[in-house]
């Protein structure tokens, strides 16, 4: 069952802002419109504190402690979005999740220690899915809930998948194919990826790309790295398609 929203924030400071992770003080996040998520964890204090914050933020909560009860909830209850804080062991009886429709599957978002989504859970089959490091802010957990209930609402509208020229993404496999090229890409550069073609032809500034790809600030060299890293798997053919704009930031087109 997904709980009611939350009118008013049950502890904030007076201009409306939230404690993020470790008890800093973030502003206020914007608000979930009522979409449904479920968080699926076995540590209270961190289901605790992300069902809060996320309550706030105006999303509907459900919560499970196991991966078989957040199954039979998500037949019960479709939800919008999972919240996943869960082992490799404890993932293991969430290996039920492909049975779902691809079109029924909520986009996941783990909380892992793990840099790698592929083997943190190759089992769970084609779907939007994304992760965060932990220990976790709330600010990034929140950035990326957002990406991933975009991403799901702007494939469902226009149904075609993010493409420019021989360049395309496949959001169900979180796949990009240059050509009959497939690209080996992190999920940071997928989402920088993506976020270039669905802006193609536009210039988008470090601050833009920072938002986008992390929630949070990031210093410059760590922006100029990933576009790079990006920049080298995209361009092997040509023409190249990602390029810079000197003082002003990166674009994707001819």
């Amino acid at each position: 069952m997904y709980g009611k929203i939350s009118e008013k924030p049950r502890y904030a400071n007076a201009d409306g802002a939230t404690p993020g992770y470790g008890g800093a003080w973030t502003p206020a996040p914007t608000r979930g419109e009522g979409r449904r998520v479920l968080i699926v964890g076995d540590d209270p204090p961190t289901v605790e504190l992300l069902s809060t914050t996320m309550e706030l933020a105006g999303y509907r909560i459900a919560t499970a402690g196991s991966g078989p009860e957040a199954l039979t909830r998500l037949v019960e209850h479709p939800a919008d979005l999972v919240v996943l804080d869960m082992g490799l062991e404890d993932l293991k009886h969430f290996s039920g999740y492909p049975r779902l429709p691809v079109a029924d599957r909520p986009p996941l978002l783990f909380l892992t220690a793990c840099e790698s989504l592929d083997s943190l859970a190759p089992g769970l089959g084609p779907g939007v899915s994304d992760y965060v490091v932990k220990p976790f802010r709330v600010a990034e957990v929140l950035a990326r809930a957002q990406t991933l209930l975009r991403t799901r609402h702007h494939e469902s509208r226009h149904g075609a998948a993010p493409h420019f020229g021989d360049l395309t993404l496949d959001d169900n496999t979180c796949r990009a194919h240059r050509g009959r090229r497939t690209l080996d890409l992190t999920p940071a550069e997928y989402r920088l990826l993506r976020h270039l073609l669905l802006h193609a032809e536009q210039v988008l500034s470090k601050e833009q790309i920072c938002r986008h790809v992390w929630g949070e600030d990031r210093a410059d060299n760590a922006i100029e790295k990933l576009v790079s890293r990006l920049r080298r798997k995209v361009n092997q053919e040509d023409p190249p398609l990602i390029h810079t704009r000197k003082g002003f930031g990166y674009w994707l087109g001819i």
